[in-house]
């Protein structure tokens, strides 16, 4: 399991690597920096505002999904047809509440038109992550990494053609964007669709009123889960939006967005773990096997990249906001230092919360959401008005820390990990040295380019030296089975 773990998160890195970068950096930056001031603010409150309720498309059923599949493979062929009736209806409803709560909240026709489109995004990419769940499940994880970037390779072509291919004299508009997202999630679930409908033997959709209550049942808890997590991870920009004056609001999302796309960028990373780990976890805590070691080989990993990553973009982030974005740098760059440090107890999250997903430990994990979600709320309504995005960020990594925090707690108390004081004061001694290694790198004179690389090289280098990440470990991985 754990070459397995390896060679597969390489595969799925390798992918997202090469492709979500450039979408990040090379067009969602670009189109950013290119519309009318306050615009990508706009859109990014209405993306963000349809994620508060994307629980309403999916109910828990993905990550349901992914565990069962895991562990049972051949319940693929039976549920398929009625799981996929069954999110379709979900939609229906998905949509009735958004449009509603944006009429309670005074919402206007411009709010609804790219509402509508954002909405149908969000129900093609639940579905997507519905048909990768299957995929995954049957530990295909080669076909699911492919899968998990072909939608981003789409977007950058059309976006491509739309931003540098002159086939309009007109000033890029933002909701082009949008159109771009839609065509190219809908190719992905298509594809995706093919290829899931071979491996259930698809014959048509059926309604079966007990299968949906059963489903329905059994994925309630994770349902609960995603959106009390949904909630203290994208309502930040919403009530910048609505609890700030008209055009400060737009403004100050606008802002919170520049220091927010290179967290989501890095977060990918800490996701990619847990697509893998979930089967992989699940399968093991099926066959009573130890998950003790793949916990430790995965969280080692992980902490170590983001701390690296957290750190040292930390000390050079007032140069990173200037080579990426134009304007309101210094407000972006105290607003990034904050989130980007929440990487590292986001990364322990997508180890520790996977562990306890895989689990079905659905209580303890609902209990710790609802705390990060109060936590959250309040933090952002005090915080906003006196600091703007500042304190939305102060009320994110706060957030973050203390849901992490949580989660290995029940995690220890569930599977009573065995306490390696040694290994924890490594973990310690690691990070108080990356700390060092950039004060004293980044105040040296150079180009501020090669300071950063030569921090994050150092920084690599002293987790080989404190035998955090091993060569030989490596190999002897591989050559396992």
């Amino acid at each position: 399991m754990r070459r397995k773990f390896i060679t597969n998160l390489g595969f799925l890195l390798f992918l997202n690597l090469l492709v979500k970068p450039f979408w990040i950096f090379g067009i969602d930056r670009t189109v950013q920096n290119i519309v009318a001031p306050g615009e990508y603010g706009f859109y990014f409150t209405v993306l963000n505002f349809t994620f508060l309720f994307n629980i309403l498309l999916d109910f828990g059923i993905t990550s349901f999904n992914n565990r069962n599949i895991a562990q049972n493979n051949h319940l693929l062929n039976k549920h398929f047809s009625g799981i996929t009736f069954l999110r379709l209806f979900l939609a229906v409803i998905y949509f009735a509440v958004i449009f509603t709560v944006a009429a309670l909240i005074g919402y206007d026709s411009r709010h609804f038109y790219f509402l509508a489109f954002l909405g149908i995004n969000q129900f093609l990419i639940s579905f997507i992550l519905y048909l990768r769940s299957n995929i995954s499940g049957l530990l295909l994880f080669k076909i699911d990494s492919t899968i998990s970037v072909l939608d981003r390779v789409l977007m950058i072509i059309f976006c491509s053609i739309l931003l540098w291919g002159h086939i309009t004299t007109q000033p890029f508009q933002i909701i082009w964007f949008v159109y771009a997202q839609t065509l190219a999630y809908l190719l992905t679930a298509l594809i995706a669709l093919l290829i899931v409908m071979k491996k259930a033997a698809f014959i048509r959709l059926q309604w079966d009123k007990a299968f949906f209550i059963s489903i329905v049942r059994q994925s309630f808890p994770y349902a609960m889960l995603v959106l009390l997590m949904s909630f203290y991870n994208r309502i930040d920009s919403v009530m910048l939006e609505r609890l700030l004056p008209r055009g400060i609001g737009t403004t100050q999302v606008d802002i919170y967005a520049k220091a927010f796309r290179l967290l989501d960028a890095v977060t990918m990373i800490a996701y990619l773990f847990s697509v893998i780990l979930i089967p992989i976890f699940a399968r093991l805590i099926k066959d009573k096997s130890p998950v003790e070691g793949m916990v430790k080989l995965s969280f080692t990993i992980i902490f170590t990249i983001s701390m690296i990553v957290a750190t040292t973009s930390s000390f050079f982030s007032n140069q990173i906001m200037e080579l990426l974005y134009v304007g309101q740098i210094q407000e972006a760059q105290k607003v990034f230092v904050f989130l980007i440090i929440g990487f590292i107890p986001i990364s322990v999250t997508y180890i520790f919360g996977t562990l306890l997903t895989a689990n079905g430990s659905l209580k303890a994990l609902n209990i710790m959401a609802l705390t990060g979600m109060v936590v959250n709320f309040g933090l952002n309504y005090f915080l906003i008005p006196p600091l703007l995005a500042v304190g939305s960020a102060y009320a994110s990594l706060a957030t973050q820390f203390v849901t992490a925090i949580i989660q290995v707690a029940i995690a220890q108390r569930i599977f009573k990990f065995t306490i390696n004081w040694k290994y924890i004061f490594t973990l310690l001694f690691f990070a108080v040295g990356v700390i060092i290694i950039n004060m004293l790198i980044s105040n040296m004179v150079w180009d501020w380019r090669i300071a950063f690389v030569v921090a994050g090289l150092v920084s690599v280098l002293w987790a080989f030296i404190l035998r955090l990440l091993s060569i030989g470990g490596f190999i002897r991985l591989m050559k396992s089975k």
